[in-house]
């Protein structure tokens, strides 16, 4: 339940990037800015922070051992992950962006089989390969309706295939990498790193891959607007830094649990409800349909199932992981 809590926490500070991206990309800021720069204003904090925890030697040597690991699955976690979305942020309306990204939920009980867990048999110690869990492939299912009733009303006849294509295509390409980077990232490191230093090794690890970003957005744009570069600071800082670290911290939490590992990730799917209420306190828009209502609700049960169900251990018999070993 604690990392349930934590996780619906991060999603509160996430949201902040769907309404300040959109905000970025309306008042003629480029997406290849609002991507790049969010990473460039995490490195200082994160710096800091370790540094003042004593903790930069072991992760500065971490790197130097395995630099193409921690640059592949960095550079598909938040690299994959980030620049799609404010690509997609810059071509469709926030909350079908907002939306998309829920399926996140889903992407992240689909990537499990890439996994594998050690376990004892009879035979001795095998590695035997993660199973999708289906009761939370179940619950979470019932979030994406949830998510997708709520988009309904306003997606009906705005929506044409080309919108569909750039604003919803990459959102999908970010809801499999985010999970799959992170987990690779955390069987990687096991318990040899704490949250703050994996979170700043992923983020050294990419930014080769916001260099080259940035440069061609200086090519092609110019230099960011003093306008854009605040907003980016905003949400470098609150997705960034504070949702990010809650995020990471609630997955270390259940690591070697994979149906309490989908129970936080499903927690992202608040992120929408944080969008539509953010948007109507703040941007002055309309309040949500029926379809929205019905669809927290949809929302709300699914948590609640999530929660109940994550808890409880189902016994594994030995017969069972041996059929299951490679």
């Amino acid at each position: 339940m604690k990392a349930i809590l934590i996780g619906m926490v991060s999603s509160l500070f996430f949201a902040v990037t769907f309404i300040l991206n959109r905000s970025m990309e309306l008042s003629g800021g480029s997406w290849l800015w609002s991507s790049s720069l969010r990473y460039f204003f995490m490195l200082p904090f994160l710096i800091g922070i370790v540094l003042l925890r004593g903790n930069m030697k072991e992760l500065l040597r971490e790197l130097k051992m395995n630099p193409i690991k921690w640059i592949l699955w960095s550079t598909i976690g938040f690299g994959l992950f980030y620049a799609p979305l404010t690509f997609a942020a810059a071509s469709g309306p926030g909350w079908l962006v907002a939306g998309t990204w829920q399926f996140v939920i889903i992407a992240g009980l689909l990537v499990v089989p890439f996994f594998h867990k050690t376990v004892e048999t009879k035979s001795g110690v095998q590695k035997v390969r993660e199973q999708i869990p289906v009761k939370g492939l179940i619950f979470s299912s019932i979030i994406f309706i949830g998510i997708v009733l709520i988009q309904l009303q306003e997606a009906y006849g705005d929506i044409g295939m080309e919108m569909l294509l750039v604003g919803i295509l990459p959102v999908v390409v970010a809801a499999f990498a985010y999970p799959l980077g992170n987990r690779k990232m955390m069987e990687h490191c096991k318990n040899d790193f704490d949250t703050f230093q994996r979170v700043l090794g992923m983020t050294l690890a990419s930014t080769p891959f916001w260099l080259v970003i940035a440069g061609f957005g200086a090519a092609s744009v110019g230099l960011p607007s003093i306008s854009q570069v605040f907003q980016s600071f905003i949400v470098g800082i609150s997705s960034g830094i504070i949702a990010t670290v809650l995020f990471f911290f609630a997955t270390e939490l259940v690591k070697h649990d994979q149906s309490k590992l989908a129970a936080v990730e499903a927690t992202q799917a608040t992120q929408i409800i944080f969008v539509i209420f953010g948007e109507v306190f703040l941007l002055s828009a309309p309040l949500p349909t029926m379809y929205s209502f019905i669809g927290l609700l949809l929302i709300a049960g699914g948590m609640a199932l999530h929660s109940m169900f994550s808890n409880r251990k189902t016994p594994i018999k030995i017969n069972e992981l041996e059929s299951k070993s490679i």
